[in-house]
């Protein structure tokens, strides 16, 4: 039994939004749905939940889209600019200190020394 990806609201809406914006490329190019799913080697109700903004598609589903409405360029720009994460890095945050190793004594170098 299949189980459905469940995202907070706020990542639901922008999934939905993908879709959209992906559903309106395809129009402006006039490419039909079965155009798009030839090419992109899809079936038609998988670009449906694409367009419609169903998270439990694979990622590779949407490359392949983006690639035939020749988008493909776009993708490069998602995470690309990590402001959370420079600012963790130019923090530098210390390394933790550890303590020096002990050194074992075997047990011949014991015997001579009391």
């Amino acid at each position: 039994m299949k189980t459905k990806t469940l995202l907070y609201p706020v990542a639901a809406k922008e999934m939905e939004a993908l879709g959209q914006r992906m559903k309106d490329a395809r129009l402006r190019r006039r490419f039909s749905m079965e155009t798009v799913c030839a090419r992109a080697n899809i079936s038609r109700p998988t670009l449906y939940k694409v367009e419609s903004g169903d998270a439990s598609v694979a990622i590779g589903t949407y490359v392949q889209i983006l690639r035939v409405l020749g988008l493909l360029g776009d993708l490069g720009l998602l995470a690309k600019d990590d402001v959370l994460g420079r600012q963790l890095q130019d923090e530098a945050l210390p390394q933790r200190k550890r303590a020096p190793r002990r050194l074992v004594q075997s047990a011949g170098e014991n015997d001579g020394k009391k």
